[in-house]
Formats: C-alpha cells, sequence, structure tokens
C-alpha cells in the first residue's frame, strides 16, 4: 500500500512539473527541425534579477588642481587612453581557465575491547543438580573488535581557452569597473552559451583594452549550450522528478 502511495505522488508530481514546463513543451514542439533562435541584444541591467553591485568603498578624495599645471591630482594618466573607464565602453575579457586537482586521501581505525566482570569461584566450585554442570560465575563478558578502513581520491582536470567581449556596466565610487559580457555561437542545432562577469580594476587593463580572468574580482565565468545534443544528454523530466521522489 505505501508503494502504490509513493508511486501515485510521484505521478503527480511528474504531472506538475509537466504543467510547469508547460511552455518549455510548446516552444521545443515549436521549433522541431528549426534552428534554436538567438537571444536579442539587450541592456543587462534590464533583465530580471538584475542588482547593482554594491562593495565596501574609501572616503571619497576630491580632486585638486594645480595652478598653471596640465596634471591633475589623482590621475592616472596625462594622457588620455582607449582603455575602457565609463559605463558603456567595451572591454575583452581573455578566459584562460586550467584547474588540475588531485587528492588522495586514505583513513585506518583500529579499536580492540575485552570485558570482563565478575568473581571467579566466589561459591567454591558448586554444581546444578541432576545437570551436575559448574554454576557460571562469571557475571558479564564481552568482547568487540572495530576496524574501519577509508579511502578517497579526486582526480580533476578543467581548461577553458576563449576570448569574450564584455561591456561595463557600473562604475563603483573607487573607480572599479563592473562589466558583464555575453557570447552565443551556433553551429547546426547548437548554441553555445559564454558569460563572464564580475568586478575589475582599471590598473588592470592592458594597453590593447584587454584582461585576464583570473583579475576579475567576484568573478562568475559559465560556459553551456542548448539545442539537440544537449536535449539528448539530459534526462526527461519525468525521469528526473522520480530519481528525486523514489528511495530506491
Amino acid at each position: 500500500m505505501k508503494v502504490v502511495m509513493v508511486m501515485r505522488r510521484a505521478v503527480l508530481a511528474a504531472l506538475a512539473s509537466a504543467l510547469l514546463n508547460g511552455c518549455a513543451y510548446v516552444d521545443r514542439l515549436r521549433s522541431i527541425g528549426e534552428q534554436p533562435p538567438l537571444t536579442a541584444v539587450d541592456n543587462p541591467t534590464t533583465r530580471p534579477g538584475y542588482k547593482p553591485v554594491q562593495m565596501p568603498m574609501p572616503a571619497a578624495q576630491p580632486a585638486a588642481y594645480n595652478p598653471n599645471s596640465l596634471w591633475r591630482n589623482g590621475s592616472r594618466a596625462f594622457f588620455k587612453d582607449q582603455r575602457a573607464h565609463q559605463v558603456g565602453d567595451i572591454l575583452t575579457v581573455k578566459v584562460n581557465i586550467t584547474d588540475k586537482a588531485n587528492i588522495e586521501n586514505e583513513t585506518k581505525r583500529t579499536r580492540t575491547m575485552t570485558e570482563d566482570s565478575g568473581i571467579a569461584n566466589f561459591f567454591g566450585k558448586p554444581k546444578v543438580p541432576i545437570m551436575n554442570t559448574p554454576v557460571p560465575t562469571r557475571i558479564f563478558t564481552a568482547d568487540s573488535s572495530t576496524t574501519g578502513n577509508g579511502t578517497g581520491s579526486v582526480d580533476r582536470t578543467e581548461e577553458l581557452k576563449t576570448n569574450v567581449a564584455g561591456v561595463v556596466t557600473q562604475v563603483l565610487p573607487n573607480g572599479n569597473l563592473v562589466i558583464e559580457g555575453k557570447q552565443e555561437i551556433r553551429v547546426n542545432f547548437e548554441v553555445r552559451e559564454l558569460i563572464v562577469a564580475g568586478i575589475v580594476r582599471p590598473e588592470d587593463i592592458e594597453s590593447d583594452n584587454t584582461i585576464d580572468s583570473n583579475k576579475i574580482a567576484q568573478a562568475r565565468i559559465a560556459y553551456g549550450g542548448r539545442g539537440q545534443i544537449t536535449d539528448v544528454q539530459q534526462s526527461r523530466y519525468g525521469e528526473q522528478v522520480f530519481d528525486i521522489l523514489l528511495p530506491f
């Protein structure tokens, strides 16, 4: 009976998930035989869920000008360059991620315990009548042995090298820039997406208006795709629901 109830709840959950994803199903039915569409170029600050970045900032320093001097105190350069420095400017992010982790852990544990309580031969060596067997005089006797052996290892290698152009979406009070870039590439019936976002220092931007991804603070880098290949690699919604609900 319990199994039937669990199966019934799983089916209802699958139906609810199907209803919630009805729009997604309709879109997929409409795109049968068609290439996946690219998203329109839009303003990142108008997207749902966008929030301006707020970070601890030092006190503002007023600009001071020296009489009869072309140099302004606090200026970062004497001549104006073409590197990104204000909202709307574009710079190129050089994504270069080469991560490798190799971790091995091994744990061994052994414990042996022996308990023996009682007084031997307190009553001499009496015997049980008829059975002619000695009366046990040990109150409690116990032996235990525990052995544990655990071994774990992690071997991970990730590599991603590409370039993506980003747009300055915000200038923080201390001069740091909030950038965000998105790139979509469609090959046949598969769209590959690359998203980069974070905070950069103007000093880290090179003379050719590029910056390495390892110099981006609070970096958010996503690389994925959508299309026919991605759909085949993912489990169906019903299967995902059953994997979550079924205990076996």
